[in-house]
């Protein structure tokens, strides 16, 4: 991919967070190596060493741990255009607290995560920009734990549907039950319940 192609791709992702200058934007896109990847690849591995900011110019991905009995469970999830959690909100001293998988062919956009902190010191609209990925990280979790503690399954399930309508018919719903916090049968159940 040349520069311009990875210009073409990451502008949108940018802009739909926070808008940068064209120059900005280069100094960026300079910085960008694409990595790709197949349905399964762990990316990011917990316990492991990464220094690097993500944008996901294809497919889709998910954040997830293993539970202390050894099940998967999965965190958040990744969309085409969207921007990985930020490097300091999944990582202690460069060490990746979650892993990250490809759920269906992935193409993503890295950048040294050191390197881009350095343009977010030197220019306001790329700090603006990170700045908005962190507050944007947040109310995500923060979403996310006010509907696992105050809805049911069945309500949890229907805003699955409403943030990530064509998801369910893409990845396995073994990662979207353990996203919703219920068991696979129950999504089955729930699934049917809302066919009716």
């Amino acid at each position: 991919m040349d520069i311009t192609q990875i210009k073409g791709n990451t502008k949108p992702i940018i802009n739909n967070v926070s808008p940068i200058s064209e120059d900005s934007l280069d100094l960026v896109a300079n910085l960008i190596e694409v990595e790709n990847y197949e349905k399964g690849d762990v990316f990011i591995d917990r316990g492991k060493k990464n220094n690097k900011e993500y944008f996901v110019y294809e497919g889709v991905c998910r954040s997830f741990l293993l539970s202390p009995e050894g099940e998967e469970v999965t965190i958040s999830y990744f969309l085409k255009g969207s921007v990985l959690s930020p490097n300091k909100t999944r990582t202690a001293n460069q060490i990746s607290h979650l892993n990250f998988q490809a759920l269906t062919k992935l193409t993503v956009a890295s950048l040294n995560a050191d390197k881009f902190e350095q343009l977010m010191i030197n220019y306001i609209d790329i700090r603006e920009f990170g700045n908005m990925v962190l507050q944007n990280e947040l109310l995500a979790k923060v979403e996310k734990e006010i509907g696992l503690a105050s809805l049911n399954a069945k309500e949890r399930l229907i805003l699955f549907r409403e943030k990530y309508h064509f998801l369910e018919n893409l990845i396995s719903h073994v990662d979207i039950a353990s996203y919703l916090g219920i068991t696979n049968i129950s999504l089955s159940r729930l699934r049917k319940e809302l066919m009716k």
